[in-house]
């Protein structure tokens, strides 16, 4: 699965918080899915601002986007370790290092009664440099994201392409 920073808003500073239950929910109108323990001090900026951000970064960002995860915003100021930048919504603080940024609003949050609450997120925008596009589109390859194994809790990068979603599929013959 990803691995992705998370970004809010708390007292008017940036925190970001690594996460890895990360997901898109629909395409029309575009959503996505954060599950976030409730103990972490991002749980504040959720309900303090309704607003997020979803930062995808690339491999190379392994080390800071684990140290994300490893601190506590209550203990250190995380906003000093990234170039933020605001979009529309001026509360999803946002990571310039990171090839994509999703700008998000909270449309819902739900406690499962476990130990983490999924915030959905409506994207109002999506920001990239064209250095990882391929024409207008984004180009996976060029994001290389990072990647995170829960079953050994390790990082890993984007491996070879395999097929085309929606097609390969279309080959494929059960066996009789």
């Amino acid at each position: 699965m990803p691995a992705v920073i998370v970004g809010v808003n708390i007292g008017g500073r940036p925190n970001y918080l690594t996460v890895s239950y990360c997901g898109i929910v629909q395409h029309t109108p575009p959503m996505i899915s954060v599950a976030i323990n409730r103990l972490h001090y991002s749980i504040e900026g959720m309900k303090e601002n309704g607003t997020f951000s979803v930062n995808i970064p690339s491999k190379d960002m392994a080390g800071i986007a684990d140290y994300c995860g490893l601190v506590s915003g209550r203990k250190v100021d995380k906003s000093k370790l990234f170039d933020n930048f605001y979009g529309k919504l001026k509360t999803a603080p946002m990571i310039t290092q990171c090839p994509v940024n999703l700008e998000c609003k909270v449309v819902k949050s739900i406690d499962f009664g476990g130990t983490n609450e999924i915030y959905l997120g409506e994207i109002v925008q999506a920001y990239t440099e064209d250095k990882y596009l391929s024409g207008k589109l984004p180009d996976i390859k060029k994001i290389d994201p990072l990647l995170f194994s829960m079953h050994d809790n390790n990082y890993w990068a984007l491996g070879e392409h395999v097929g085309k979603a929606w097609s390969i599929g279309k080959k494929y013959e059960p066996k009789k």
